[in-house]
């Protein structure tokens, strides 16, 4: 109920995914039952895979998370983060309020055991793959060891999901020398160097686009930054371009005979490909979509999220993360008393 758009969006591109793929067994819309009730007639969507589940409530964009979940006992993503701790459902896509789905999944759905703090891992586009950064958004105070355990979840999912056989991890830092950084990043290199990680130590910003790393690894102040100045800049360029392009007869010509390549790079970086970004570090796979996505964006949404299901992401994580966390307790044991 969250979306710019409507339920009617959401519902559109729910039989989009469902028409695509059998895998998804279940499919829950949670909401005002009215509106999805009149909103399904209209798309044409009857499939026995769905069920309607009615909230009152709806944690808007300017509400203040935690408060709103809290008051709103009814508010559909606290009903929908209840399916997924109850055990009724597998994951949760969301539209909606970005801090109000991260305090849904924190609150409700649960931590996996050993797991310090959840984050948002944005998936974003290069010339030939992409890279996972992480944390894009959820979390803008950290510790080294939230970091060293984000370097542990995106790894996972770059290999699980995005399919890279070994993913090079490195932390987001203003040089690549091994003495960069602030004192976050620097104590974070060292947690990062001890573990079973393809760990490629500091990366900076103008790596991130060379194919020089596949998790790039930072607290969620500078991850926000780097997300919205990339997505922010791809719309620059495309605009433009296109209005140097259309400036003449002789450079409109030119646009027409490279207009397949120009259709090609839109379409690499189309935001709709991934439909959002995964909630890592939690007992349920948690998804949050573009506030302002359409159909297609929806359906890539539930589609990612399916395939993160049944790749068994949270069981991954939940062992590898256990895996480190036996590391990193040794590692201190084992110090200087005044280190």
């Amino acid at each position: 109920m969250g979306g710019d758009h409507g339920c009617g969006v959401v519902i559109a591109g729910a039989k989009l995914a469902l028409e695509a793929s059998k895998k998804i067994t279940a499919l829950y819309l949670v909401g005002n039952q009215a509106d999805i009730h009149a909103a399904l007639p209209e798309r044409g969507f009857r499939d026995h895979r769905v069920r309607v589940i009615h909230a009152s409530e709806v944690v808007e964009m300017d509400d203040k998370p935690v408060i709103a979940l809290r008051k709103k006992k009814d508010s559909s993503i606290g009903r929908a983060a209840e399916l997924v701790r109850d055990g009724e459902a597998d994951a949760v896509v969301s539209l909606g309020n970005t801090g109000g789905l991260f305090a849904a999944a924190t609150f409700k759905v649960g931590r996996i055991p050993g797991v310090d703090r959840g984050c948002i891992a944005a998936v974003i586009p290069r010339q030939s793959n992409e890279f996972v950064l992480l944390d894009a958004g959820a979390s803008v105070e950290c510790k080294p060891l939230h970091l060293a355990q984000f370097a542990v979840m995106g790894s996972v999912y770059a290999r699980e999901v995005l399919r890279k056989k070994n993913p090079r991890v490195g932390i987001l830092s203003i040089g690549t020398e091994d003495s960069k950084g602030n004192d976050l990043s620097l104590e974070a290199f060292k947690l990062c160097k001890r573990l079973d990680l393809n760990f490629i130590g500091n990366v900076e910003g103008h790596d991130l686009f060379k194919d020089h790393v596949d998790v790039v690894v930072c607290d969620g102040f500078v991850g926000n930054i780097v997300l919205k100045t990339c997505e922010s800049l791809a719309v620059g360029m495309f605009s433009m371009l296109k209005r140097e392009l259309m400036s003449n007869a002789k450079r409109k010509i030119g646009a027409y005979l490279a207009k397949d390549a120009f259709h090609a790079i839109r379409r690499r970086m189309d935001p709709e490909v991934h439909g959002g970004a995964p909630l890592l570090g939690f007992n349920g796979m948690v998804f949050k979509a573009h506030g302002s996505a359409r159909e297609r964006a929806v359906a890539s949404a539930l589609r990612v999220t399916a395939e993160a299901v049944q790749h068994q992401v949270n069981n991954v994580i939940a062992g590898e993360i256990a895996r480190a966390n036996e590391v990193l307790d040794a590692a201190e044991i084992s110090a200087p008393a005044a280190a």
